[in-house]
């Protein structure tokens, strides 16, 4: 197959990620022109670039995906009906950009978070969320969602205080309540990153403390341990049952009794923590060539 150009996706402003990402883009940028592929960065939603004149698209980092929901879904549309090979897939993506797909993975014997589903206009009734979940602690997350973005970690007796703020947001979007695990704070969230579908490397994120969020760019810490057999057996089943065909797929989740809770499927634009593991980026190219055929 002859490439001709090459597209790394991003979005106009990384905005809260800039110190953390864009350093992350651009050395990816500059190893793979190193290996003699044309690359070159692109923004999804910038009317002027012409898809057709790419070869093959690369979604590495359209952060801003979940605040444009719409033109994002009307995008991809457009690159699939152009017949533009996408990487990861646009069928993928697409599925994988609304939390729903949790249903899909419960169906299919996942052991993921148990949710309870707020469609949009609906109302937030806490008793009836906490007595569903039977806990005494939730997460209430926008069902298409990034970056901890009007997330809430509601405890039992809090809840009436966030009521209305978070019913304002219903009539927006639909939401998500879930448990709140304590292994975040105890323990920490485990990413496995798959390139190719194969296993590359696995990071461990904790919270700071007293806060929720793992993220790196909210304060959380990133930890390179030797993940668990059982849980990367069950990262490895995940991938290869949800991910197949794609450049890259990273599968989040808490260690529960020895067993892996997913928390996350991540398919449209995780950071993947290449920096964080010898060797990752040159199997990040080693994954693009062959999905690219070369």
């Amino acid at each position: 197959m002859a490439i001709q150009q090459i597209a790394l996706v991003t979005c106009k402003s990384l905005g809260v990620y800039t110190t953390y990402a864009d350093s992350k883009d651009e050395r990816l940028h500059q190893f793979l022109q190193e290996k003699g592929l044309p690359v070159s960065f692109q923004v999804w939603d910038d009317e002027n670039v012409d898809w057709e004149a790419f070869s093959a698209i690369i979604i590495k980092s359209p952060w801003d995906y979940f605040d444009k929901i719409a033109a994002f879904y009307g995008w991809l549309n457009k690159l699939e009906q152009l017949g533009l090979p996408v990487l990861n897939p646009v069928k993928i993506l697409r599925w994988n950009a609304d939390k729903i797909y949790f249903k899909d993975l419960e169906r299919q014997g996942v052991q993921v978070v148990p949710s309870y589903w707020l469609e949009q206009g609906s109302h937030f009734e806490p008793n009836t969320v906490f007595e569903h979940l039977q806990t005494s602690k939730i997460i209430v997350k926008p069902r298409v969602s990034g970056g901890a973005k009007n997330t809430f970690a509601i405890a039992r007796g809090e809840a009436e205080a966030h009521t209305s703020r978070i019913n304002e947001l219903l009539q927006e979007e639909g939401f998500l309540a879930q448990p709140f695990l304590s292994e975040i704070e105890t323990e920490g969230e485990w990413s496995f990153l798959f390139l190719g579908g194969k296993f590359s490397h696995a990071v461990l994120k904790t919270a700071r403390p007293g806060d929720f969020r793992v993220q790196h760019y909210l304060g959380g810490s990133v930890h390179t341990p030797p993940p668990p057999a059982s849980l990367l057996a069950t990262a490895q089943s995940i991938s290869d049952r949800f991910a197949a065909g794609c450049l890259y797929a990273r599968v989040d989740g808490v260690a529960q009794h020895g067993q892996l809770v997913l928390m996350e499927l991540e398919l449209i634009e995780p950071f993947l923590f290449l920096s964080m593991a010898a060797g990752a980026t040159e199997r990040y190219y080693e994954a693009l060539r062959q999905r690219l055929g070369l």
